[in-house]
């Protein structure tokens, strides 16, 4: 499904025919004049409408990340899932490169009010398949290639339906929008997605595990269908939805609770004057009046009025009252 570059048939011929008009022509005639007027097809696509498709490739790398957790169930090891850069060509040049016998979702965008197709590899569905009902070694059970069993259409709705799950948390960032199938088909020949001629933005993934060839699948989109949200495209996807991880907020309380403090209890100020503290001396005694409360402070700063007492054989500190720090900071 993923292969190299190759040439249409027009461009093909465009280049037959470049070569066959130059051949008899004069060495001294220009190849090309400025002054000459030059038909324009206006119904020809922009096929740089997408600029550098920055958003699309950041929308991948998360289908990339998203899709793992779908796999993971089946295959029992986590994938691993790269993506390739967008490719645009006509519908007809990716038919060509594709295999006939492939998982094909026809997926319905209400909010761009177009389709996408999802193309899964035979192969890549025969692992799945064979791995989720207790295959011990991830191998390519299809020898002959024809038509899906049931099972592997149910694990196909599986795929998908947790696929399409994933496109849309990765597209929500940028435009919210539902993935719905429409249509399953075996041969993609078979697809009434576009005209041949029309042009599609192809979207290719690897997935690679171990001790087995590398599986792809492949995201298509209508150029058409793309279009209303090109300005879109050609900027930098920024997250509009706010996640709530309440693992981490609790995991954050835990660590903010527990950070030991010292407390200190300050009984009373006793004072006496420079002179009589230069003369005492080993066994003197300063007199001291005690409060009905004692301050409980916490690094330097009075936080509750508390009693003194006991508790067991230990002497110990009853919270009375919570002390306000604006109200003390007022009447200072």
């Amino acid at each position: 499904m993923v292969g190299s570059r190759k040439l249409s048939n027009d461009e093909v011929e465009a280049l037959l025919s470049g070569l066959s008009t130059n051949e008899g022509a004069d060495s001294s005639t220009p190849a090309f004049d400025p002054t000459a007027v030059r038909d324009f097809d206006f119904g020809s696509e922009d096929l740089s409408l997408l600029g550098d498709y920055y958003a699309l490739r950041m929308i991948n790398e998360k289908i990339c990340r998203f899709t793992r957790s779908v796999f993971l169930p089946m295959l029992r090891i986590m994938p691993r899932i790269s993506s390739f850069p967008p490719e645009v060509k006509s519908f007809d040049e990716y038919v060509e490169t594709c295999d006939h016998f492939v998982s094909v979702t026809n997926n319905r965008l209400d909010a761009l009010r177009g389709n996408s197709l999802l193309i899964i590899e035979s192969s890549f569905i025969s692992i799945l398949t064979n791995s989720y009902y207790g295959g011990s070694k991830i191998t390519d059970l299809h020898k002959s290639k024809g038509e899906f069993t049931a099972t592997e259409n149910r694990i196909i709705e599986i795929i998908t339906d947790g696929m399409n799950r994933s496109l849309e948390a990765a597209w929500k960032d940028l435009y919210v929008t539902h993935f719905e199938p429409q249509s399953r088909e075996e041969n993609i020949q078979f697809v009434s997605f576009v005209d041949g001629g029309d042009t599609v933005i192809v979207c290719s993934f690897m997935v690679e595990m171990p001790n087995a060839e590398p599986a792809n699948f492949d995201i298509l989109y209508p150029l058409q269908t793309l279009k209303p949200i090109s300005s879109q495209l050609r900027s930098r996807v920024q997250t509009e939805f706010v996640q709530d991880d309440r693992t981490w907020k609790q995991k954050m309380e835990q660590a903010v609770l527990s950070i030991p403090l010292l407390l200190s209890a300050e009984l009373a100020k006793p004072k006496t004057t420079l002179g009589l503290l230069m003369k005492s001396a080993v066994g003197d005694s300063f007199p001291m009046a005690m409060p009905e409360d004692i301050i409980i402070k916490v690094a330097g700063e009075p936080v509750y009025h508390a009693e003194i007492g006991k508790m067991g054989a230990n002497a110990a500190v009853e919270m009375k009252k919570r002390i306000s720090l604006k109200k003390e900071q007022v009447d200072g």
